[in-house]
């Protein structure tokens, strides 16, 4: 498989769980992916901002630009 696959496999099997987008800033943005494109901008629903792992803010749904994103990784569902 090679990695453009596995990426998009990625992609889809996450597509609509809880994610954690990480930005060069340091601020997590934590909700459920609802739209990821190839330049990883980012849409989420029921968001949440994270400071230094503090809550700072909740957002209905958000829109990342893929320039300022470090990485995007899976999270256990919100209970």
């Amino acid at each position: 498989m090679s990695r453009k696959e596995a990426l998009s496999q990625f992609i889809q099997q996450i597509h609509g769980r809880p994610v954690v987008v990480k930005l060069n800033s340091g601020v997590d943005y934590r909700g459920v992916l609802a739209c990821l494109d190839g330049y990883m901008n980012i849409a989420l629903e029921q968001t949440e901002e994270y400071v230094n792992g503090q809550l700072k803010d909740k957002y209905g749904d958000a829109f990342i630009r893929g320039n300022n994103v470090l990485y995007i990784s899976t999270q256990k569902r919100r209970t």
